[in-house]
């Protein structure tokens, strides 16, 4: 039997909405779309570039909670309301995943909440 397992980031977005940050399911790690909040403080940065940088470091956490890191990532998916705002990013994105060159979508579309400018969701698969 596989393990299977989901990691908290303690956002009130995963109580209110009933879902995890991550599911671990054997060597596969699924991390939900995560967003620039500080989940510490649920506050958000207004700048796109600010959220990019937060996204990554909870996507670090619930990543490193699973036992793995960015090297594990194989699929990223970059969703934004204002499709001007991903190349700003793009140099954020690298420094995390330019050595490892993921599988890579980039969608325009509306998120949860207006002050939401990025969601970030990867894939890893555990070494």
């Amino acid at each position: 039997m596989t393990e299977r397992r989901a990691i908290l980031s303690g956002s009130t977005f995963e109580e209110q909405i009933g879902y995890a940050r991550a599911v671990v399911d054997g060597d596969w790690v699924h991390v939900s779309g995560t967003t620039g909040f500080d989940y510490a403080t649920m506050t958000i940065s207004g700048d796109v570039v600010e959220q990019a940088e937060q996204c990554l470091r909870n996507v670090e956490a619930a990543l490193s909670e699973a036992k793995c890191g960015f090297a594990d990532v194989v699929r990223v998916r970059y969703l934004l309301p204002d499709r001007a705002d991903f190349e700003p990013c793009w140099p954020v994105l690298r420094r995390c995943f330019g050595e490892v060159r993921p599988a890579a979508t980039m969608m325009v579309c509306g998120l949860a909440d207006p002050r939401m400018k990025i969601e970030i969701e990867v894939c890893a698969r555990r070494s």
